[in-house]
């Protein structure tokens, strides 16, 4: 029997609103995510799902 699992989370590419960049981050980080070009923060964890403050450009499966 084969099983398949309900994915509730994602990675996401997102665009950094400063500098432009973009880098790939997971909704439901365990911590803050920063920009590694200028360092303004992308994801704030939130206990569950985290919040994005990055422009979501792709959600990767």
């Amino acid at each position: 029997m084969v099983m398949f699992q309900n994915h509730r989370s994602n990675y996401l590419k997102v665009k950094c609103m400063d500098c432009g960049n973009q880098q790939i981050v997971f909704d439901h980080a365990a911590s803050v995510v920063q920009c590694i070009i200028c360092g303004k923060t992308l994801v704030k964890p939130k206990g569950g799902k985290s919040e994005i403050l990055a422009q979501v450009v792709e959600v990767l499966d």
